[in-house]
C-alpha cells in the first residue's frame, strides 16, 4: 500500500500560519483604506449655549435673537439653542458634551466665565471653535471674544443715580447701594469702579454700601439685602444679580425707592421704580460677529473691546420713570451721555 502524501506545513519555506497572518493583515489593511476619515464638524452648524435661561434675561434674549438673525442670513447655516441652567458647576460638562457630539463647528455663548471653560474643552477637541460675547480672552487660536466697556456702563448708571439721589437728599450723607450676585473680575475691575466714578462725578462726597447675595437666582435674599440698604440711607440701588435682581426691584416699588439696571431695558420689571437702564447692543454685536465668522472671517485668536463711541454701550431713555424725572436732571444726564460718547471722561480699554 502506498501512503497518502503528507502536506508540508512549511512548503517553500512559508508556514501555513504565516500565510494566514498575511491574509488577515491584508484584509485589515483593505478595510482601513476603505474606511472614511473622521469628518471635522460642519463650520456652519452653530450651538448657542445660554449659561442660564434665556427667558427673562435681556442679555441672553439679545444673544439668541442676534445669533438667530445671523444664521438666517448665512446660506447653509443652522443653529440649536441649548440652555445650561443656573448651576454653574454643570456648565463645563455641558459644553464638553456639545463638543463631543461632533455636530457643531461653532459654539456661541455670552458670559465672562465661559472663555476659561471653553479653553478646557478645546484641549480635548482642537477642531472646535468658539465665539463668546461679553467676555475677554486674548490669543486663544480657537476662540473669538468681545468685551463691552463696562466701566462706561457703570459710569452711566452711577451718574444718573448720583443726580437722582442728590436731588432726593440735598442735605445729609449721600449713599448709593450696590448689590451683586457674587464678586468676579469684570465686576471688581470694571462695573463697580465705573459706578463709583459716575456717582463721584456728580458729587465726590458719595459713598457706596455693598451687599452680596451668593448666587444669581435668590430674589428673596436680594429683597432682604435691598431693605437693609434702603434702611441704611440709600435712595437708589444698582443690582448686578441676574434674575435675583427682581427682588430688589420689588422692594424698591414697595418702599417707593429707586433702582437703576444694567445690560438691557428692564423698565417692565418696575415701571415706577426703575429710573434708568444702561444698555449694550448685544443683539447687534452677536449678529455682526457671528455673521462674519460664518462667512469665513479670520477672527479666531482675537479679543476686542467695544464701547460707547461705537454705540455698543448706551442708555434706554424710554422708561416711564425716567421720563417722569425733572427736566433739569434729564438734561444734565443726557449731556453726560453725549460727552461719554465723545470720550469724556476717557475710559478707553485696550485689554482686560
Amino acid at each position: 500500500m502506498h501512503e497518502k502524501p503528507k502536506l508540508n506545513a512549511s512548503a517553500g519555506g512559508i508556514s501555513m500560519k504565516r500565510v494566514l497572518f498575511l491574509s488577515v493583515a491584508a484584509v485589515i489593511a483593505l478595510s482601513i483604506s476603505c474606511a472614511k476619515p473622521a469628518e471635522a464638524p460642519n463650520r456652519l452648524s452653530v450651538a448657542l449655549f445660554v449659561p442660564g435661561v434665556a427667558s427673562g434675561s435681556p442679555i441672553y434674549e439679545m444673544l439668541v435673537s442676534g445669533a438667530q438673525k445671523a444664521v438666517a442670513e448665512s446660506p447653509g447655516a443652522t443653529i440649536k439653542v441649548i440652555e445650561g441652567g443656573y448651576d454653574q458647576s454643570a456648565w463645563l460638562d455641558k459644553l464638553r458634551d456639545i463638543a463631543a457630539s461632533g455636530e457643531f463647528g461653532l459654539i456661541v455663548s455670552s458670559n465672562p466665565a465661559i472663555p476659561e471653560l471653553c479653553a478646557k474643552v478645546a484641549e480635548d477637541y482642537p477642531e472646535q471653535r468658539f465665539f463668546i460675547a461679553d467676555a475677554y480672552l486674548d490669543g486663544h487660536p480657537a476662540m473669538h471674544t468681545v468685551l463691552y466697556n463696562q466701566i462706561e456702563q457703570g459710569y452711566i448708571v452711577g451718574y444718573l443715580a448720583g443726580l437722582v439721589s442728590k436731588a432726593a437728599r440735598p442735605a445729609g450723607p449721600l449713599i448709593a447701594g450696590l448689590i451683586s450676585a457674587q464678586r468676579y473680575p469684570t465686576f471688581d475691575r470694571l462695573i463697580e469702579p465705573g459706578f463709583v466714578a459716575g456717582l463721584k462725578a456728580v458729587d465726590p462726597g458719595f459713598s457706596v454700601e455693598y451687599r452680596e447675595i451668593g448666587n444669581w437666582y435668590d430674589a428673596n435674599k436680594a429683597a432682604e439685602l435691598a431693605r437693609s440698604l434702603y434702611a441704611a440711607g440709600a435712595e437708589l440701588i444698582l443690582p448686578i444679580a441676574g434674575g435675583a435682581g427682581q427682588g430688589v426691584v420689588a422692594v424698591a416699588a414697595e418702599l417707593k425707592k429707586k433702582v437703576v439696571l444694567f445690560d438691557g431695558s428692564g423698565y417692565r420689571l418696575g415701571p415706577d421704580a426703575v429710573i434708568g437702564c444702561a444698555t449694550i447692543a448685544q443683539d447687534r454685536l452677536v449678529y455682526e460677529r457671528l455673521k462674519a465668522l460664518l462667512a469665513g472671517d479670520k477672527l479666531y485668536g482675537k479679543a476686542d473691546i467695544v464701547s460707547a463711541r461705537e454705540s455698543y454701550v448706551g442708555f434706554d431713555a424710554d422708561g416711564p420713570a425716567y421720563k417722569a424725572l425733572p427736566q433739569a436732571i434729564r438734561s444734565a444726564f443726557e449731556q453726560a451721555l453725549t460727552e461719554l460718547a465723545q470720550g469724556r471722561p476717557d475710559f478707553t480699554l485696550t485689554s482686560f
